[in-house]
């Protein structure tokens, strides 16, 4: 006859009951530093957000306060008459756009145009928009006559045409311009 044995239960001992609760104990600790950990984290992060934001809006409100920032700057483009960064302008300001003694290097850019009046090419003259005479730069403004357009400005700013062209006209008589180009019609432009 086959006999089969039948298990019982083991009795724990005193010593195995209590490294049982040892483990348990130990178990608890490693979630107890956990979460201990997790909360510092969320603390820490939450610190950081609020310096962050609070660093941005005073940098902002110092700029602002300054005339870095201003009103044309949130629709990114030149058009309206001098209120934003004039403070170095030692000539006229023209669409918003100062002359300085020193060239600006934050947006630097070129841009090329070529006119032509009755189908002749005109060349466009150098120093568009150097005054000489008080020794500055506006934003935009020319080297030489080959037509390149140097835009330099102490922020990224959407520049038009009409903005180089209301500088050049304060050169005019200056710099001999095609009479041409102070007419307000037929114009046509192609980009």
């Amino acid at each position: 006859m086959d006999k089969t044995e039948v298990q019982q239960p083991v009795k724990q001992t005193k010593q195995g009951r209590r490294a049982e609760r040892r483990l348990e104990n130990q178990r608890r600790e490693q979630e107890r530093r956990r979460a201990a950990k997790q909360r510092r984290l969320l603390t820490i992060s939450g610190i950081v957000l609020v310096a962050v934001v609070v660093i941005g809006y005073g940098l902002f409100a110092i700029l602002n306060a300054n005339g870095v920032i201003n009103k044309n700057a949130s629709t990114g483009t030149a058009n309206s008459p001098s209120s934003a960064y004039t403070s170095d302008s030692v000539a006229p300001v023209v669409d918003n756009i100062a002359c300085e003694t020193n060239e600006q290097t934050i947006y630097h850019i070129h841009a090329h145009i070529s006119i032509y009046i009755n189908g002749q090419q005109q060349a466009l003259p150098a120093n568009i928009g150097i005054n000489d005479q008080k020794g500055c730069y506006y934003w935009l403004h020319t080297h030489d006559t080959t037509g390149v357009i140097h835009i330099e400005s102490p922020q990224q700013v959407t520049y038009t045409l009409g903005n180089f062209f209301h500088i050049w006209g304060q050169q005019f008589s200056q710099l001999q311009y095609p009479i041409e180009l102070d007419q307000t019609s037929d114009w046509q432009v192609y980009l």
